[in-house]
């Protein structure tokens, strides 16, 4: 992603003559209704308090007003009161705001930010900047008319220091639009050859070790959980990659896992044509994890990362899995095979193996796993799982922080009882959908080592209608903001 928002910072407050060369002003405010003084808007704040006033009678509680100023350049005010109950609720007032504002086409926008209080103002421009930066990213797009490229855009702030965020929430974002884009690309855009190549790509440019493990190879190293799966795949392109960041003096060492299922037909178990629609979607949990790695890898984080991203289809066919197939992981595990439809976890066990092998301090793993996380939360938040009580509470923490919000799900050891099997060692799920969430995180577990410390974020969020805080798509490239603020605050990277 090209860096095409420009960011200014000016510790003077704004002069009317200032004022009388601007496009497009903002004034946000706190206070119980929208006032402005003679600081905030120099030369015009009687002309301001005047409409503000006559606005009041007719309408108290809209928190933002927009209005020409009487100059010749018809400078435009937008007054706006700011939410800071929570991350969240000032991230979604950012990109409502930005919404709004593109009724009024400028490609650029001044903050004026004098009078506010520090920790306010630099909320302000965390979530304005955030906002803008997701704005302004363009996702692919196939219509034969065109749609216009966006302009570079420049925001400037007036009357504060520049906060030391800026940078993170650049690479934040570079790492946010990757996951989006390559999520919003089509199943015959982005199939495994077409991911692994883009991804051999990426990792040259960033200067990453790739290790790619396909199909003959995992099936002859014993992943028969993942090749379970990838055997339906005509192309034989399926395969688990390994992207290595190394930087020196790292001082922590984490471990990333995406499921990439590039279309996901159900296998045998067919969806409907509702269920299946969207379904090139399936791989977002790749997309995050591979933007998260993007991220810390632009920031410079002195964390050495292994990002381990399973990509397949799931096919039918005559070589597909079926139902009552038995089948044995690569950690020796054996599984009986109930739906074909709960495959993401089949790909990911193999390749939580894989990365828990070199023994890194953490492992996160991120999937559009389950419908009944959705069912239990709806959209807006997501689902986080772990084996250590402490982790959760660490997630749930660093969701409120980042605005990229999780709840945690109980992980009892007497839900293994659903998957008891008398076949096998364990049910690769139920045919019922009662709690299918906390047993997909269940049987997730049984291929990791018990002393591996453990996060898993079911993706009930990647998609939410009319985007989800300072995102303005459907796809939410959920997972990365919560990343960098869960590390951020775990001491790993800078705050």
């Amino acid at each position: 992603m090209t860096n095409r928002t420009n960011i200014f910072f000016h510790t003077s407050p704004l002069t009317r003559a200032q004022i009388d060369k601007l496009p497009l002003i903002i004034i946000p405010v706190t206070g119980k209704h929208l006032s402005v003084n003679e600081q905030q808007l120099p030369g015009y704040s009687d002309v301001l308090q005047t409409r503000l006033r006559r606005r009041s009678q007719h309408n108290l509680n809209n928190p933002i007003f927009t209005t020409e100023l009487p100059n010749g350049t018809g400078t435009v005010i937008c007054v706006f009161r700011l939410k800071l109950d929570t991350v969240f609720d000032s991230l979604t007032q950012a990109r409502n705001l930005l919404k709004t504002l593109a009724h009024y086409p400028s490609d650029n926008l001044n903050v004026n930010l004098h009078t506010l209080p520090t920790e306010t103002a630099h909320r302000c421009i965390d979530s304005l900047y955030s906002a803008l930066l997701a704005t302004n990213h363009r996702l692919p797009h196939y219509k034969t008319d065109g749609i216009a490229s966006k302009n570079a855009l420049t925001i400037t702030f007036y009357g504060q220091l520049k906060p030391s965020q800026v940078h993170h929430r650049l690479c934040e974002a570079r790492g946010n639009n990757l996951a989006r884009s390559l999520t919003a690309l089509p199943a015959n855009e982005l199939t495994p050859a077409r991911y692994r190549r883009r991804i051999v790509q990426l990792a040259k440019n960033q200067g990453w070790d790739v290790k790619t493990y396909p199909f003959k190879e995992l099936k002859r190293l014993g992943a028969g959980a993942f090749c379970a799966v990838a055997q339906g795949d005509p192309s034989g392109q399926a395969a688990i990659i390994k992207l290595s960041y190394a930087p020196r003096g790292a001082k922590h060492h984490l471990a990333l896992v995406g499921k990439g299922v590039c279309f996901d037909t159900g296998g045998i178990n067919l969806k409907g044509s509702s269920s299946m629609h969207g379904m090139h979607e399936d791989m977002e949990g790749s997309a995050v994890a591979l933007g998260t790695l993007l991220a810390l890898s632009t920031a410079k984080a002195p964390v050495r990362v292994e990002c381990w991203l399973a990509l397949t289809e799931n096919h039918i066919g005559p070589l597909a899995y079926k139902q009552n197939d038995v089948v044995t992981a690569l950690n020796g595990t054996t599984i009986e095979i109930v739906h074909t439809d709960a495959e993401g976890r089949m790909i990911l066990a193999d390749a939580l193996t894989l990365a828990a092998r070199a023994k890194p301090e953490l492992i996160i793993d991120y999937a559009t796993l389950t419908g009944s996380c959705i069912q239990a939360l709806g959209t807006a938040y997501s689902g986080a799982f772990s084996n250590q009580e402490q982790l959760l509470a660490e997630a749930t923490q660093a969701g409120r922080d980042s605005g990229e919000r999780v709840w945690p799900f109980p992980n009892d050891p007497d839900y293994d009882e659903s998957l008891d099997s008398e076949v096998a060692d364990i049910k690769q799920c139920t045919l019922g959908n009662e709690a299918d969430h906390i047993l997909a995180a269940r049987f997730l577990q049984k291929f990791l080592p018990k002393q591996t410390p453990w996060l898993h974020i079911d993706l009930a969020a990647g998609k939410h209608k009319g985007g989800l805080a300072h995102i303005p798509s459907d796809i939410t490239g959920f997972g990365v903001r919560f990343s960098l603020q869960f590390l951020k605050n775990r001491g790993w990277i800078k705050r």
